[in-house]
C-alpha cells in the first residue's frame, strides 16, 4: 500500500510539473475573497484563514493539478477568465517568438468558455417541429430543434443531428420526474 501511495504522489508531481500548473488559482482565490467578507477586523480575518488553513491546502492542489492546467493548455482560466500568466505581454530580456512558427506561440487549444444561456424561446412551427432560439451570456446564438416522425423524435442543435429518442422513451422519463 505504501509503494501505491508514492506512485500515486510521484504520478501527481510529475503531471503537474508537464502540465502548467501556475495560473491565476482561481478556487483559492474564491476562498481568499470568502475570507476577507467574513469580518471586517485584520486579527479575525487572520483566525478565519487558520480555520480555513485546510480548505486552502485542497484549493491549491485542485487549482495546480487541474484549473490552473487547463488554464495553461487552453490560455484562459475556466473559472475567471484571466489569461494564463505566461501570455502577458511584457518588456523581455530576450524575444524569441518572432523566430517561431506562429502555433509555437499561442495556447493549443481554444478557451473553454463559460457561457450560460441568457434567454430561450419556443416556436411550435407545427405538430411534428418545434424550434428553440437560445441566446448565450457572451452573445452568441443557437438553435435548437426537435422533429416528431412517427414514435421517433430527433433533436438538432444548429443542424446537425445531436440525439435522437422514443416517445415512449420521454414518456418514461417524465413519470419518473413526476
Amino acid at each position: 500500500m505504501k509503494k501505491f501511495g508514492l506512485k500515486a504522489v510521484g504520478l501527481a508531481v510529475v503531471a503537474a510539473s508537464l502540465s502548467g500548473c501556475i495560473g491565476s488559482n482561481a478556487v483559492t482565490g474564491y476562498v481568499m475573497k470568502f475570507n476577507l467578507e467574513v469580518v471586517d477586523n485584520r486579527y479575525a480575518r487572520g483566525g478565519v484563514n487558520m480555520l480555513l488553513a485546510p480548505v486552502y491546502a485542497f484549493t491549491v492542489a485542485v487549482d495546480a493539478l487541474i484549473f490552473n492546467s487547463i488554464e495553461f493548455w487552453a490560455g484562459k482560466n475556466p473559472i475567471n477568465g484571466k489569461p494564463h500568466i505566461f501570455d502577458t505581454k511584457t518588456k523581455t530580456m530576450y524575444n524569441m517568438n518572432d523566430d517561431l512558427d506562429p502555433s509555437l506561440t499561442e495556447a493549443p487549444l481554444d478557451p473553454i468558455s463559460m457561457r450560460q444561456v441568457e434567454s430561450s424561446t419556443f416556436v411550435a412551427i407545427d405538430s411534428n417541429t418545434f424550434h428553440m432560439h437560445v441566446t448565450y451570456n457572451n452573445g452568441d446564438k443557437a438553435m435548437v430543434m426537435g422533429v416528431r416522425d412517427g414514435e421517433n423524435v430527433s433533436y438538432y442543435y444548429n443542424g446537425e443531428l445531436v440525439a435522437e429518442t422514443t416517445l415512449s422513451q420521454l414518456e418514461e422519463l417524465a413519470a419518473t420526474k413526476a
